[in-house]
């Protein structure tokens, strides 16, 4: 199952990196940075069930699955919600504190044997700095990344009660509202993978877990896919735009479609 981890995070990559080509949109590369990761972290998983784990495959694993991909995935909801300006002071941070994660991980010493059959706990491997970044970099990220697609999914029901505005959105609200539910569902399933199957043997249970969640957000950014003509008018709220524009390919600049319009 950590092959279909790497292969369904690979492409989902793939199409984040596509839109980001188009549009130059930060959100986009961030998502796309944190999908590399993501395929990282679930290739070195996939190398261990198959050879037995390693010191570079098992902080390989660490650190870009256990403290940075939710972050940086993270930071696309703070572009969408809180626009670029924030986005652009979280992302400089981040980079900074990512530099930093990366040099404690890879030159922490490990304080036990690597279980070569299981997965091996970070708290009988690694000291207290890994797994404090561990736990912030989840928690957090994760937070922002539940916390903005219910506050975006509730908003968006809202607007379903507004027809006037509901007509005006290419994709129905109750669709975009379902695609951040997926998000908020396969973040959560992320999130929590580690605390069910991190400190056993479960290699397959813990593969499932990494495909299951990495499936579960992909088929979020699919369903919000119209598959059909794009209505004449756009979308008034920058967010819901981007949604939009985040599920179409190949998008659009939005001053053509003005001048079209005029």
């Amino acid at each position: 199952m950590g092959a279909v981890a790497v292969l369904v995070s690979t492409a989902f990559g793939l199409s984040t990196l596509e839109r980001f080509v188009a549009r130059r949109k930060p959100h986009e590369l961030a998502w796309t940075v944190s999908l590399a990761m993501f395929a990282l972290a679930s290739f070195a998983y996939f190398w261990a069930a198959a050879l037995g784990w390693g010191s570079l495959d098992f902080r390989a694993f660490y650190l870009f699955g256990a403290i940075l991909n939710v972050p940086w995935l993270a930071l696309g909801t703070v572009y969408l919600l809180g626009g670029e300006h924030r986005g652009n002071i979280t992302r400089w941070w981040l980079v900074g504190l990512s530099a930093f994660c990366a040099g404690v991980v890879l030159t922490a010493p490990l304080l036990g044997t690597l279980d070569v059959t299981g997965i091996p706990s970070g708290k009988e491997v690694f000291g207290v700095g890994p797994r404090i970044m561990a736990a912030v970099g989840s928690g957090v990220g994760a937070v922002v990344l539940i916390a903005g697609a219910l506050w975006s999914a509730i908003s968006l029901l809202r607007v379903r009660r507004r027809p006037q505005i509901a007509a005006r959105m290419p994709i129905p609200p109750g669709r975009l509202a379902l695609t951040n539910l997926f998000i908020a569902l396969g973040s959560l399933i992320l999130g929590t993978g580690g605390t069910f199957f991190g400190t056993g043997d479960q290699m397959v249970d813990f593969g499932i877990w990494l495909a299951v969640g990495v499936t579960v957000l992909f088929v979020g950014f699919l369903f919000s896919n119209p598959g059909g003509p794009a209505a004449a008018a756009s979308p008034t709220s920058p967010y819901w735009a981007e949604l939009y524009q985040l599920a179409t390919a190949p998008a659009e600049d939005p001053s053509d479609a003005d001048d079209r319009a005029a």
